[in-house]
C-alpha cells in the first residue's frame, strides 16, 4: 500500500479516535452484546443483532484507522524548509479572480479535509492545481463547478 500523506494534527485526530474506539466504544458494545444475550433466543433478538452490527462497524473502523496510521507519511510542515512553493500542509491564500474574492486553504490529507473549515484534501482539484506553484502565480483550475482562475497571494508554513 502507498504511503498516505497526513499532517501531525490529522494523525493525532486518528489516534484519538482509535483510542476512543478501543477503550470506550468497544467495551460498551461488548457489554451491550452480553446484556442482549440475556434476553434469550438470539434468532429473534433485535438488540443482540443491533449490537453485533455495531461491533462490526467499530472493528472495521479500528482496522481502517490502524492501516492508515501504519501507512501514514506524517508531515510536520513547520519543519519543512520554506521553499516558497505550495506543498502538502501549507496554508495558502489565493484570490479567486473569477469572483474577486480572497480565500485561504490548508492542504491536508484526505481524512482531514473539511471544506467548511478551509481544509482541502491533497487530492482535490484545487490542491492539485496549487501544488508546486509560487506566490504571485496565476493558476487555472478545473473544478466541478467549472474553471476557476486563482492568484496565489501568500504561502504559510504553519
Amino acid at each position: 500500500m502507498n504511503q498516505i500523506p497526513m499532517t501531525l494534527r490529522g494523525a493525532e485526530q486518528l489516534r484519538e479516535e482509535l483510542n476512543y474506539l478501543k477503550n470506550v466504544r468497544r467495551p460498551e458494545i461488548i457489554r451491550n452484546i452480553a446484556e442482549a444475550r440475556e434476553y434469550g433466543d438470539l434468532k429473534e433478538n433485535a438488540e443482540y443483532h443491533a449490537a453485533r452490527e455495531q461491533q462490526g462497524f467499530c472493528e472495521g473502523r479500528i482496522q481502517e484507522i490502524e492501516s492508515k496510521l501504519s501507512h501514514a507519511q506524517i508531515i510536520d510542515v513547520t519543519k519543512l524548509f520554506p521553499s516558497g512553493k505550495v506543498v502538502f500542509g501549507v496554508t495558502v491564500s489565493v484570490q479567486n479572480l473569477n469572483i474577486n474574492e480572497e480565500q485561504t486553504y490548508r492542504i491536508v490529507g484526505d481524512d482531514e479535509a473539511n471544506f467548511k473549515h478551509n481544509l482541502i484534501s491533497i487530492s482535490s482539484p484545487i490542491a492539485r492545481g496549487l501544488i508546486g506553484k509560487k506566490k504571485g502565480d496565476i493558476v487555472l483550475i478545473k473544478t466541478p463547478r467549472g474553471e476557476v482562475k486563482y492568484q496565489i497571494l501568500k504561502i504559510e508554513y504553519l
